[in-house]
C-alpha cells in the first residue's frame, strides 16, 4: 500500500461524529509528519450554526464542504505531499466528491458502536455537533464497499494503538523511521 516512498496519499479518516477521527489524525500527523486539516474548519458558518441548533445537515448542506474538502485533498496531491483531512464522508457519493480523481486518497474508516461513540459524545466538552445529532449519523453512514480505497480500523484500543494499527496496515514510514534509514 502507500507509503512515504511511494506517490503521495492523503488519508482521509471518517466516521461519524466522536469516533476519534480529530484525536488519531493529530497522532498520525506528529508520526507521520504530514499536514493535517481538521475537516470541520473547512465547514461554511451556516453549517455550524445549523448543527449547533440540533439539526442534521443535508446533502445539498454538505456539498459546498465536501468540495472544500476535495480541494484541500487535491492541492496537497498537485504539490506531490502527502496529507491528512478529517471529514465524516458519511456517504459513498460524499466519499466519490473526494476521491474523485480516483487516486492518492485511502479512507480509513473509524468504527464503534453507537454506544461506544454516545458515550464518548456524553464526555465531551466544546464541538459544535451536539450528541443528538448521533442518531442521524449513523442513519446517513454507508460503511465503505471493496471496491473503495478503505481500511476499516476499530475504534475499542486507545488512540495511539489506532494509529499503529493504521501505519502497519498501509505501510506507511514513521518520521523515526525516516530518521533510522538516512
Amino acid at each position: 500500500m502507500a507509503n512515504s516512498i511511494d506517490k503521495p496519499v492523503v488519508l482521509v479518516l471518517m466516521g461519524v461524529s466522536g469516533c476519534g477521527k480529530t484525536t488519531v489524525a493529530a497522532i498520525l500527523s506528529g508520526r507521520l509528519d504530514w499536514p493535517f486539516e481538521e475537516g470541520d474548519a473547512l465547514h461554511p458558518q451556516s453549517n455550524i450554526d445549523k448543527m449547533h441548533a440540533g439539526h442534521p445537515l443535508t446533502d445539498e448542506d454538505r456539498a459546498p464542504w465536501l468540495e472544500k474538502v476535495a480541494q484541500w485533498v487535491e492541492a496537497r496531491l498537485d504539490a506531490g505531499e502527502n496529507g491528512l483531512i478529517t471529514c465524516s464522508a458519511l456517504k459513498r457519493p460524499y466519499r466519490d466528491v473526494i476521491n474523485r480523481r480516483g487516486h492518492g486518497v485511502e479512507f480509513v474508516y473509524l468504527a464503534g458502536s453507537k454506544e461506544t461513540i454516545a458515550a464518548r459524545l456524553a464526555a465531551r466538552h466544546g464541538h459544535f455537533m451536539p450528541p443528538t445529532l448521533l442518531d442521524s449519523q449513523f442513519d446517513a453512514l454507508q460503511e465503505p464497499t471493496a471496491d473503495e480505497p478503505a481500511i476499516r480500523v476499530d475504534i475499542g484500543p486507545a488512540p495511539s494503538a489506532i494509529a499503529n494499527t493504521i501505519i502497519q496496515t498501509l505501510g506507511l514510514n514513521t518520521t523515526t523511521e525516516k530518521k533510522e534509514n538516512q
